[in-house]
This record gives C-alpha cells, sequence and structure tokens, in this order.
C-alpha cells in the first residue's frame, strides 16, 4: 500500500509518501518538512493566522517535493492521508482540503488521521518490529507477547500516558492537569529569556551545567498516572526571581531533571502495573537527550523493550502520517469526504 501524506495541525508544513511492506513494515520514500519557527521566533510561540498562511504558501511545493523525491505520480498511489485533528483550525483546514482535492483528481480514497495517534505510529517507521507486531492479526502466536505496551505521548500540547492494549486499541491511563511538558519547557524558556522552541535549548545548555544539582518539586510523582507541569514552571520562575546569581544551563538542568523524573518515573510505574511487555515514546519531547537516556536505562534494567522515535519522528512530519493513515486505511476504509477539521479531536479509548 502506498499512499501520500500531509501534515499540517500546528507550524509543520509538511508532505511524505510511505509505504508498508506484505511483513507490516513500513518504507519512507520521501519526507519534506518546511518548519515555521522562523517566522513564529520573535512572538515567543506560534501564531495561528500566520502558521495559516504559511501553510497555503508552502503545502503545494512540499507536495511536489515528496512525490518527486519518491519517484511517484498520483495515480500511482492507493490513497491520501491528511491529519483532520488535533491542532489550529486554520491549519488543519489547508491539508484536509489540500488533501481531498487530491483524492478526488487522482480517484483514490481519502483517510483523515488522528494526529495524536500518528505519534503513536511514529516509533513504528523506525522500528520494523513494531510495525510487523502492530500489522498482524490479533491472536497471530507470533505476536503474542507484543502487546500490552505502555506509551507516553509528551509534546507541546499533549502529555498523556496510554497503555496500547493492542493493535489500533487505547486505554488512558493519565494526562495533564494543565500545562503539557512541552508547553513546561516553552514557558520557562522564554522567562529565561532563551527564545522559541524552548524544549532543544533548554536540552542543550542543561549538557553543560557545573553546579550542584537544583532539586525542583516533582509533582504528583506518586500519585496516580496524572502530571502537572505548572507548578514546576512557578517554582522555577521564583526560584529565580530570588537567586539571580545561579548560571542559567544550572537552571536548565535542574528543571530539566524534574520534568523527565516525573515522565520516566510513572511511564515505569505504569509498565509493571499492566505487565507491559515494552515502552514507547511519542512526540516533539521525545527528542529530549535526558528523557531518551532515562528511557533507556529503565527499559534495560528492567528488562523491557525500548522503542523510541529517531528526532526526525519526533516533531511534527507527515511519515508519521502516512503510517496511521494505512494502518486507519486497511482496517476502517475510507473517510467519509464531508468531515471537515476537528481542532479538538481525541484518541478513541477502550473501556
Amino acid at each position: 500500500m502506498l499512499i501520500l501524506a500531509i501534515e499540517t495541525s500546528c507550524d509543520e508544513t509538511a508532505a511524505a509518501v510511505v509505504s508498508q511492506e506484505a511483513d507490516g513494515h513500513f518504507v519512507v520514500h520521501s519526507s519534506v518538512v518546511s518548519s515555521q519557527i522562523d517566522l513564529h521566533a520573535r512572538f515567543g510561540g506560534v501564531v495561528p493566522e500566520i502558521a495559516g498562511r504559511a501553510h497555503v504558501e508552502r503545502l503545494t511545493p512540499a507536495i511536489a517535493q515528496a512525490l518527486v523525491e519518491a519517484g511517484i505520480e498520483g495515480p500511482e498511489l492507493d490513497g491520501v492521508a491528511a491529519t483532520v485533528g488535533p491542532g489550529l483550525i486554520g491549519s488543519l483546514l489547508v491539508g484536509v482540503s489540500a488533501a481531498k482535492g487530491l483524492a478526488l483528481v487522482w480517484k483514490k480514497p481519502f483517510v483523515g488521521v488522528n494526529h495524536l495517534e500518528a505519534h503513536l505510529f511514529a516509533p513504528m517507521v523506525d522500528e520494523p518490529e513494531l510495525a510487523v507486531a502492530v500489522a498482524a492479526a490479533n491472536g497471530d502466536s507470533r505476536h503474542e507477547r507484543a502487546f500490552p505496551l505502555v506509551v507516553l505521548l509528551v509534546s507541546g500540547g499533549h502529555t498523556m500516558l496510554i497503555e496500547m492494549v493492542g493493535p489500533g486499541r487505547y486505554r488512558l491511563l493519565g494526562e495533564t492537569l494543565d500545562d503539557a511538558a512541552g508547553e513546561a519547557f516553552d514557558k520557562v524558556a522564554r522567562f529565561l529569556g532563551l527564545g522559541y522552541p524552548g524544549g532543544p535549548v533548554i536540552d542543550r545548555l542543561a549538557a553543560g551545567a557545573a553546579g550542584p544539582p537544583l532539586r525542583f518539586p516533582r509533582a504528583m510523582l506518586n500519585d496516580g498516572y496524572n502530571f502537572s507541569f505548572s507548578g514546576l514552571k512557578t517554582s522555577v520562575v521564583n526560584y529565580v526571581r530570588k537567586q539571580s546569581d545561579v548560571s542559567t544551563a544550572d537552571i536548565a538542568f535542574g528543571f530539566q531533571e524534574a520534568a523527565v523524573d516525573v515522565l520516566v518515573v510513572k511511564a515505569r510505574r505504569a509498565a509493571h502495573e499492566i505487565g507491559a511487555v515494552g515502552m514507547v515514546l511519542g512526540g516533539g519531547v521525545a527528542a529530549n537527550s535526558r528523557l531518551r537516556e532515562r528511557w533507556l536505562d529503565v527499559c534495560l534494567s528492567d528488562g523491557l523493550a525500548p522503542y523510541l522515535p529517531s528526532s526526525s519522528m519526533c516533531t511534527d512530519n507527515a511519515a508519521m502520517i502516512g503510517a496511521a493513515g494505512i494502518w486507519r486505511l486497511a482496517t476502517d476504509g475510507p473517510t467519509s469526504l464531508d468531515i471537515g477539521a476537528l481542532p479538538n479531536l481525541r484518541l478513541q479509548f477502550s473501556s
């Protein structure tokens, strides 16, 4: 199955051509991402109107480049997928409209993709073993121990701990009650004058910390599987206002350690509780070097399979949309062209 995928949920204009082989693993024939960071950096965050207009200008060239790099023409495709939500309404509409138009012109099925589910598929693009397990039919003895999996989806807009019960079946274990982890990274970075996006800058600065570790609070560390990062952000702000002589690198390190500690401890506890055989990491914050290091350490010490997306698969991209789109097209069939952009779309969880 060969699919053109489009991603325009926020501030990345992306297109990719993805296929799935007979054994279930995914092949990325091309992946084009046009970043809008340069447009939004001076505002300290994404400006929806600017993002939508940039998608209009950049999407057609991105699609053309993806098709050329893949050596594919529209009629050769088996479908066209696009993110329908969640995300910025203006941005989503650009991608959904383009995908529907191409599907009609080429007489191909359209597939609407949930952006959150696509992040769960991102590690499968890099991990053939995981992709094969998910693609296998339920009850296949070769993959009876491939599930359950604990999935930590952590980004600027979402922090969710999920049990992947089986292929395409999810159970929500916990989520943030206030700020998402990536949002906290951006807010702390903005307060420290580090610019936007904050995550990569804090990650880089933390690596150069030299002073004694600063201890910031680990909110709700031993209280269920929900998260709270608003208090951590406030604690950092208050500390900086009182202690102006502490280096920015030491502050970045202390903040990062607190955030990562909560994420990893809760995911590890959940893995033991549900009897998980592996831990999956997804979302933009999954690119954080300290989180990846701790994730691998826990999996190694606990005998769990570690599934981490590559850095390019952590941030928004169309390859993960393609992987999720292929899965949904095969299991649910085409999406009705009546569907619109769904900015508040959530994952569908099993009871």
